[in-house]
């Protein structure tokens, strides 16, 4: 296609609304996604790490109600 001015590039033969619109879109998705991605792989680490310490802490001796490390049983 051949346009002669930019508004007729930009109205794209009156479909410029649809073409944009999609343009704007896809562009806006392009740029959302690895950021919401990279945003939830940093929540999802931090929980991790929140599990790993606290799963740390419970089995680390001296922790719990000491019925394991007392020697005694059932």
């Amino acid at each position: 296609m051949h346009w002669n001015s930019l508004s007729e590039f930009l109205a794209m033969g009156n479909h410029g609304l649809y073409v944009w619109g999609s343009f704007a879109v896809m562009a806006a998705a392009m740029i959302l996604e690895p950021l919401l991605l990279a945003r939830e792989r940093k929540r999802l680490l931090e929980r991790l790490r929140r599990q790993y310490r606290a799963e740390a802490l419970d089995d680390s001796p001296g922790s719990g109600d000491g019925a394991a490390t007392s020697g005694e049983g059932p």
